[in-house]
């Protein structure tokens, strides 16, 4: 079967491999489409230290039930479409003790630390696998990365009363500001590109900052009446906006974290004292983050078309990857259709 591999940095290309085969507990996918994520960009540009390579990339999944094995329940049928839980949990560690499984201390996600859905077919144990309802393949592919920012408002605990500031706003954090919208809070979206606070703004964000052309400090006091955003969701993953995160946030407020800086971060940590902040970590999703994902793009509300930058072929991945390393800020998912 055809699949797309990165070797090493800066070198991608279709490859042959074997079909994979199926067991009595899981079940063989075609892939119909699967997107491209940051982890990959950084895959491809060297920069991800998670990842083991040479490796097939990919694991947001758009697929369609081919074959199921004989110890699958009856409730995964062959032509079924379904999307993908890429991670594992070894159900021994702390956090699968705590039935935080999605932060497994060894977990291994599809195509970082192991060969993942950029492929034709795949087999996976049956848990992994995810009804879609009547989503198409295509939409299939975004639910992934959203259920990412929904689960980061989870960690938030966002409220109605809350003013939540979402900085960044690619797939990932497009999830965070619908469901924090979805909870009723006043969602602010931060990013460096207008036409992605544009957008922003028709999934739910009240307000949007370009915080290369504003005075984030002065809009964000402006918004809040002095007091401070009561949550900052950082999924950009850099310097800057960690500390923005921490400065900008309110007197006894809540942070979480989802994108990875590549750096080390300076904070004022009297901050962390003074202000009495809860920091959290959020990493992956919970199997009712993608559910919930599910029921949003069930209701047609969401602008799918504008989500998806580029559907290109096998072939024409190389190519598609370069084009988003040179202009990181104008794509939102590259997807390949197999």
């Amino acid at each position: 079967m055809k699949a797309i591999q990165i070797s090493e940095p800066s070198v991608m290309k279709v490859i042959d491999m074997a079909e994979p085969q199926m067991g009595d507990d899981e079940v063989l996918l075609k892939m119909k489409y699967v997107g491209f994520c940051g982890s990959d960009l950084n895959t491809y540009r060297g920069g991800n230290p998670m990842v083991k390579m040479p490796v097939v990339p990919g694991h947001e999944v758009g697929a369609e039930i081919v074959k199921v094995g004989k110890n699958v329940p009856e409730g995964l049928k062959p032509g079924m479409t379904v999307t993908v839980n890429p991670y594992t949990n070894c159900g021994k560690c702390a956090s699968c003790r705590n039935g935080r499984v999605n932060a497994c201390e060894h977990n291994e996600t599809l195509g970082v630390q192991r060969w993942g859905a950029m492929c034709e077919y795949l087999a996976l144990p049956w848990e992994k696998v995810i009804p879609a309802g009547l989503l198409t393949p295509r939409t299939c592919a975004l639910i992934e990365p959203m259920s990412v920012g929904f689960h980061a408002v989870s960690r938030a605990q966002v409220t109605d009363i809350d003013v939540v500031v979402v900085i960044g706003c690619g797939m990932v954090g497009m999830g965070a500001v619908v469901r924090s919208a979805q909870r009723g809070a006043t969602v602010v979206a931060a990013d460096i590109d207008d036409e992605k606070l544009a957008l922003a703004k028709e999934m739910g964000a009240s307000y949007t900052i370009n915080t290369m052309k504003e005075d984030v400090h002065a809009r964000l006091r402006e918004i809040t009446s002095g007091f401070g955003p009561d949550v900052i969701i950082e999924a950009v993953g850099s310097v800057p906006t960690y500390q923005m995160a921490v400065n900008e946030v309110a007197f006894t407020g809540r942070v979480v974290c989802i994108g990875y800086a590549k750096s080390e971060v300076s904070f004022q940590t009297k901050y962390f004292v003074q202000k009495e902040l809860d920091i959290r970590g959020s990493r992956n999703a919970q199997p009712s983050d993608f559910r919930a994902v599910i029921h949003y793009l069930e209701r047609g509300t969401c602008p799918v078309d504008r989500l998806i930058s580029n559907v290109v072929k096998p072939e024409q991945a190389e190519q598609a990857m370069q084009q988003w390393a040179e202009a990181p800020g104008k794509v939102f998912r590259i997807l390949v259709e197999f």
